[in-house]
């Protein structure tokens, strides 16, 4: 509560004057179901300034915009990166320290990262729906030896899709090329991006789409939906934490750092439960509900540095795999 207190001082301090905060971030963030209008107008209260969030597709292509628009960026912050980026990311050069009197996250993981401030995290996961798919599979394994249909993101352009490479990466090591060699055949798609694979699973084009452990809430609260369910794996899940980072090139250096401090505040970590449907990384009460979600015994994330420097031979593997 100290810290909250602080940062609403913080934006009390700023200047009344009209001004902009542009924050990156992915497409369904912004959307009208996710969480961007809920904190875009929370904060905007607060600092009496204008938060414009900017969509760049998923989380991964957020990278490669910022590596080609350098210190020339529009952006003041970027939202939705998560650990398996955040080491090329901060290799850029392109980003300022964190606040240095941020709060303690909520984590499971030991947060000590210098540049990125955590806003909400999840376990990796194949969705099904209980109704149709009545025994899941509960491995790499006997997802490839059943005739299961999947749909999957890109990891070149979405961070769901670079989790499970690196979920695969993580199990399997150099044999992760055979596990996609075997698993390609479940495969209908790649996405560029988690909300077309979520749609055409939700339009029954797949069995099973790759999600979070935490997606079968919006449908049982949302939509007092019962059938969607996490299958889970016998070895473990991989882990996702999603951060936020201040560029050091932004003319908005004070909004910037009162932005990230606002992520550990309850406007922004309330609204992510029921919106983003995501753990919050901060201290906050979970609605009725999140006590069903299936919690993995084996929580797997690879460190970001250990994640930057598997990242390309990993994508090797996958991509040769795929293209057979």
């Amino acid at each position: 509560m100290r810290h909250a207190l602080t940062a609403l001082a913080t934006l009390a301090t700023l200047p009344a004057a009209a001004q902009e905060l542009i924050v990156y971030t992915y497409d369904s963030f912004t959307s009208e179901w996710g969480p961007g209008p809920v904190i875009e107008a929370a904060f905007e209260a607060e600092c009496g300034c204008e938060l414009t969030f900017v969509g760049t597709g998923d989380g991964a292509a957020m990278v490669a915009r910022l590596q080609l628009e350098g210190a020339g960026t529009d952006a003041d912050v970027v939202l939705g990166l998560d650990t398996n980026l955040t080491h090329a990311a901060a290799e850029t050069g392109l980003f300022a320290p964190a606040p240095t009197d941020m709060p303690a996250p909520d984590l499971p993981v030991v947060w000590e990262d210098p540049t990125f401030v955590p806003f909400d995290w999840s376990y990796f996961a194949f969705i099904y729906d209980t109704t149709v798919l009545a025994e899941p599979p509960t491995s790499f394994e006997s997802l490839a030896e059943s005739d299961v249909s999947i749909v999957i993101q890109d990891p070149r352009s979405s961070t769901p899709g670079l989790g499970l490479l690196m979920w695969v990466d993580a199990l399997y090591g150099e044999e992760a090329g055979a596990i996609w060699g075997e698993l390609a055949d479940n495969i209908v798609t790649v996405t560029p991006g988690w909300s077309e694979a979520y749609g055409l699973f939700l339009e029954g084009e797949a069995d099973m789409v790759l999600s979070y452990t935490t997606s079968p809430a919006y449908h049982l609260i949302a939509e007092e939906d019962g059938t969607k369910a996490a299958a889970p794996f016998e070895a473990g899940h991989y882990m996702q934490v999603e951060v936020a980072g201040q560029l050091a090139s932004t003319d908005q250096p004070e909004l910037a750092e009162a932005f990230l401090r606002f992520i550990a505040t309850p406007p922004f970590q309330s609204a992510l439960p029921t919106t983003q449907w995501m753990y919050p990384a901060f201290p906050t009460p979970l609605p009725e509900g999140y006590e069903t979600l299936h919690v993995p015994e084996t929580a797997l994330l690879l460190p970001a540095e250990e994640a930057a420097a598997r990242r390309d031979a990993a994508l090797a593997l996958w991509r040769e795999a795929l293209s057979r």
